[in-house]
């Protein structure tokens, strides 16, 4: 009496290794796609942090400001080893409120190398007394 032959057939392989690829491939799409969101939302955890600290110097400046836009370029966050961080350009732009002793800043942050149609990664609006 013949035993039949014990094992996977040349065809159970394939489809196993088929399976296997097409599996690893949604594993390595999906951590690339958690990669990326993570970037970003790093990047936009900086910008927010970046138009803080623009109102807070707006605002420790003690002085009015005139109505109107003004731009600037930041690094941030520096590092302790001066390898330096990420360079940042803010727009803030000043105007009137219905109250005469009272300012509305309006703080837009881009990354540096944005273009100038650019969405903002982060916006900030806050109020300024006449001091």
């Amino acid at each position: 009496m013949k035993h039949a032959a014990q094992g996977f057939t040349l065809l159970e392989v394939l489809i196993a290794m088929v399976v296997l690829a097409l599996s690893l491939g949604a594993v390595i799409q999906s951590t690339g796609d958690y990669t990326v969101n993570q970037a970003y939302l790093r990047d936009r955890t900086f910008a927010e942090w970046v138009a803080r600290n623009q109102l807070a110097t707006a605002l420790m400046a003690e002085t009015w400001p005139s109505t109107g836009q003004t731009r600037g370029e930041v690094e941030f966050p520096k590092s302790v080893s001066g390898s330096g961080g990420r360079e940042w350009r803010w727009e803030m732009q000043v105007s009137q409120t219905p109250e005469q002793d009272l300012r509305r800043l309006d703080i837009d942050v881009f990354p540096l190398d944005a273009d100038d149609d650019a969405q903002p990664l982060a916006t900030l609006s806050g109020f300024m007394g006449k001091p």
